[in-house]
């Protein structure tokens, strides 16, 4: 997961970490829990999250999908 750039989409919105909180039917401390990496987001928090930013599906798979595109692509790039 690249909470980095979750983070940024985050800023970028001009959204209140409450207000996605709110969105996604978790505490305000939960959301913050997710975004230091603490505790893992579940796929409909995923999608909520997504909505709500009106993520591409690019940024999807670039935010929830990092290690798994980035070990995919060096697994390609070895063969």
């Amino acid at each position: 997961m690249n909470l980095e750039l979750l983070n940024k989409k985050i800023q970028e919105s001009f959204i209140s970490k409450s207000e996605i909180a709110s969105a996604m039917k978790i505490t305000r401390q939960g959301l913050f829990n997710k975004l230091s990496g603490t505790t893992e987001f579940t796929v409909s928090e995923m999608n909520c999250i997504a909505e709500v930013l009106s993520l591409t599906a690019e940024e999807r798979y670039r935010i929830f999908f990092a290690d798994y595109v980035d070990k995919s692509a060096n697994k390609k790039a070895a063969n």
